[in-house]
C-alpha cells in the first residue's frame, strides 16, 4: 500500500464528513449572531442613536434593518433554511461593523480590531459559496422537491 493510495482512500473518507464542519460554521455564526441581535432588539432607540451618532443614513432604519437581519440570521443558520440567502446581508451587516466600527481600532481582537468579525465574514462567504450542507433544512427541501 502506497502513501498516496492511503492519502486517497482517506481524503475520500473525509469528503463523506463535509456536512459536519459546515454543519458547525453554522452553529457556531448563529450563536455570534445571538448576543448582539438580543442587545440591539433590547434597546433598539439606543443603538439607533449609536448609528445617528456614526453618521449612518435612516439610523433607526439601518438599527432595525441590522437587529432584524442578526435575528433571522440565528434562527436561518441554526435550521439551514434559506443559508446562501440569509448569508448575503449578514455579510452587508459584518462589513458595516468592519469598517464604522472595528477598522480604526486595527486587526487585533484584544484591541477591538476587525478580526473576529473577519472571521465571521470568511465563514459566511464559506457558507454562501458551498452552501449549508447536506444536515440542513436546505438540503431536506432539495431532496423532497427534486424532480
Amino acid at each position: 500500500m502506497s502513501i498516496l493510495s492511503s492519502y486517497a482512500r482517506t481524503a475520500a473518507s473525509l469528503e463523506k464528513a463535509r456536512a459536519v464542519p459546515l454543519l458547525l460554521l453554522r452553529l457556531v455564526l448563529a450563536y455570534g449572531f445571538y448576543t448582539p441581535a438580543k442587545m440591539k432588539w433590547s434597546d433598539i432607540n439606543s443603538i439607533a442613536q449609536w448609528f445617528g451618532s456614526m453618521h449612518f443614513p435612516m439610523p433607526t432604519l439601518s438599527a432595525y434593518l441590522a437587529a432584524a437581519t442578526e435575528a433571522a440570521g440565528v434562527v436561518l443558520l441554526t435550521l439551514g433554511l434559506a443559508t446562501r440567502l440569509i448569508t448575503i446581508p449578514l455579510m452587508i451587516v459584518v462589513l458595516v461593523a468592519i469598517f464604522a466600527v472595528h477598522w480604526p481600532n486595527g486587526f487585533s481582537a484584544g484591541d477591538n480590531g476587525f478580526e473576529i468579525p473577519l472571521y465571521y465574514f470568511l465563514m459566511l462567504f464559506t457558507l454562501f459559496i458551498m452552501g449549508p450542507g447536506s444536515i440542513s433544512m436546505d438540503e431536506r427541501l432539495r431532496r423532497k422537491y427534486r424532480n
